[in-house]
């Protein structure tokens, strides 16, 4: 095939991948570079540069010197029909840098090149305006290469040639290439691959409650700014019911509206697991079974619209992140933490404040506070259902972020405040990321700046970025779940066409993750007459956080493997403890308590039972009656 020979125009040819990183380093080469931290291997879309001026992991790739004879080019390593450029300028809070136009050349060998012309002679495409916004240029005529070179013809004039990048183009077929093979991916799922609206996520929940009428239910938690209603899935074999020693389990995404991976995995697993549960997958059907499971596919459902209309490419790193008032969902809930900590602190202070379950301020819940409805929803929602533990799907790394996510105190050089169950939250966080298809390969491209191969994966939210009022803080000092964050990959909005290999990336994850809800003890609080004890204490022995029963009395503990000493304390009955035994094994070991009532709570009963009468005066009144009716006799 000559160079530059027209073919067929397929308007929904997607990008080569320099923002999912499936275009390697070793792909992208360029005429010069300022230094290394702005390399070719920077110029991809949306990457995101270190808070430091010269880091070494900078915001785009910038060339050594500004004349018109720079140039980055993309090494497809097979004959590809490019149809497309994307750009964008410098990722940076010091410094201002974009390419204001650029041509395009073509070439099969990487040293005879052709440029894109039309009949004036080379096309001249316009290039940016500012550095963020990306700017999508089609080509006249797709042509046919292996290699595409970007040449900047100008630049913003108080800057230097800069820019970030995407091509767009379709590998033509080549069965005995080697790279392809490699980084080819497949699915036998057959389920609904494409990004979904709202009115189309509606309908595909519909579809799923149709196919599965037995075990899934519809319901809303509230409305988000614009009026639209969060929607979720719940899958329990008996769903609208909270069955007694069946634990709680949730996925919630979409805080960040135009991170949206996570939004389609969770429609994805709710497809998967109706259609595996009637295909008889015993461990699919075990799991719905002994869990309820609830799926949040998109909190913060204005944002995503956003995103939406602008499409996967062209969106930016920002663009429908907050909701519609401007509010950051993922660190809008109150501040627990300075309340723990302060106490803590002020040990003879009158004010104790527990280690769990710490009430919600009052500024908090007035209505001048800044608090989105969407976040109030969940809080909501949070209260209602007893969770034990969840995860919240976010875009833009591939990590599993686990709390505190706050520094204990801002002025001290520490970097990482762990909380009590630091070492549960830890293998939490491995259970995901260990069983993801890249999270712990050794040999994955950091997303942007960080590196989490140190801890195979994880991180502790606080010693990478520290916030107050995190979700995942939020949730573990005023509720009984454990909650992480879990970021799912590099591009927050991935083509189309990604969504299968994304799907297989992360699907056993999920499945694993879901599955540690069973790990730990479990059990009923009951009094001597076999009735549940709501709102009981469960204490563990040297781990300096409790959690409480449900309305029926029962609980579950999130444990490692282990011997523990556990306690339970309720108001007006006797404490107790025992030792419970966590094994390797899934499944959580069954740690029931029978209390009974305090000699204390016995003698109030008594006065409410004669009117609240002096304890004294009513006995005597029971003597003399006694006497009369002996004396009667």
């Amino acid at each position: 095939m000559d160079l530059g020979t027209a073919v067929l125009v397929h308007p929904d040819c997607p990008p080569l991948g320099l923002e999912t990183l499936k275009i390697t380093d070793f792909q992208l080469h360029a005429s010069t570079a300022k230094r290394y931290g702005l390399g070719a291997h920077r110029g991809r879309l949306n990457i995101q540069a270190g808070v430091n001026e010269n880091d070494f992991y900078d915001g785009a790739w910038c060339a050594g010197r500004n004349d018109p004879y720079q140039w980055i080019e993309v090494d497809a390593r097979r004959l590809t029909k490019f149809t497309g450029v994307i750009t964008q300028g410098r990722n940076s809070l010091w410094s201002s840098n974009w390419v204001t136009s650029y041509r395009v050349l073509v070439s099969n060998d990487s040293h005879a090149w052709t440029a894109v012309r039309n009949e004036s002679g080379d096309v001249i495409f316009t290039g940016n305006s500012e550095k963020e916004i990306p700017v999508l240029n089609m080509l006249p005529v797709p042509l046919v290469a292996r290699y595409i070179r970007i040449n900047p013809r100008s630049w913003f004039e108080e800057g230097s040639i800069c820019m970030r990048l995407e091509i767009l183009g379709c590998p033509l077929p080549d069965p005995n290439n080697y790279y392809h093979r490699r980084n080819e991916m497949t699915t036998t799922d057959n389920l609904d691959f494409k990004h979904h609206n709202y009115k189309e996520m509606r309908q595909l929940m519909k579809t799923v409650n149709k196919m599965c009428p037995n075990i899934t239910r519809i319901y809303n938690i509230g409305k988000s700014n614009q009026g639209l209603k969060l929607y979720a899935v719940e899958i329990s074999d008996n769903p609208g019911e909270h069955e007694v020693g069946e634990p709680e389990f949730h996925y919630i995404a979409g805080a960040h509206g135009n991170e949206v991976l996570g939004r389609e995995l969770i429609l994805l697993l709710m497809q998967f697991m109706c259609q595996e549960y009637l295909a008889g997958n015993p461990r699919i059907v075990h799991l719905i079974e002994d869990t309820r499971i609830h799926l949040l596919p998109s909190v913060n459902p204005d944002g995503y619209d956003k995103a939406y209309k602008a499409g996967s490419e062209l969106g930016g790193w920002s663009l429908g992140r907050w909701t519609q008032d401007g509010i950051d969902i993922n660190n809008n809930f109150p501040d627990l933490n300075s309340l723990l900590w302060e106490s803590e602190d002020q040990k003879k202070s009158k004010r104790k404040v527990p280690n769990h379950h710490i009430p919600i301020p009052d500024w908090y819940l007035s209505e001048n506070a800044t608090v989105a409805v969407e976040t109030r929803a969940i809080i909501a929602w949070m209260e209602k259902i007893p969770f034990v533990l969840g995860g919240n799907l976010q875009g833009g790394e591939l990590v599993v972020a686990y709390p505190y996510d706050m520094v204990r105190s801002m002025w001290k050089t520490q970097d990482y405040t762990p909380t009590p169950d630091d070492h549960v939250f830890r293998w939490l966080a491995y259970s995901y990321a260990s069983t993801h298809r890249l999270m712990t390969d050794a040999r994955r491209r950091a997303c942007h700046t960080e590196d989490f191969q140190k801890e195979d994966g994880t991180v502790n939210g606080a010693s990478w970025h520290t916030v107050a009022g995190s979700i995942n803080d939020f949730s573990y000092l005023h509720t009984n779940c454990f909650e992480l964050s879990i970021y799912v990959g590099c591009d927050k909005y991935p083509h189309e066409s990604e969504l299968p290999e994304e799907w297989e990336n992360n699907r056993e994850s999920l499945i694993v993750f879901m599955e540690q809800v069973h790990r730990g003890i479990k059990g009923i609080v009951k009094d001597v007459h076999g009735k549940g004890i709501p709102n009981a204490v469960i204490s563990v022995e040297g781990v300096n956080h409790d959690i409480r029963t449900g309305a029926d009395g029962d609980y579950w503990r999130l444990l490692n493997p282990g011997e523990y000493v556990v306690g339970v304390r309720a108001e007006g009955y006797t404490a107790a403890t025992k030792t419970c035994e966590v094994g390797y094994d899934m499944g959580a070991t069954q740690c029931d308590f029978t209390i009974s009532k305090t000699n204390l709570a016995r003698i109030k009963e008594i006065m409410r039972k004669f009117g609240k009468q002096p304890i004294s005066l009513s006995m005597r009144r029971h003597r003399q009656r006694v006497r009369q009716w002996q004396q009667h006799r």
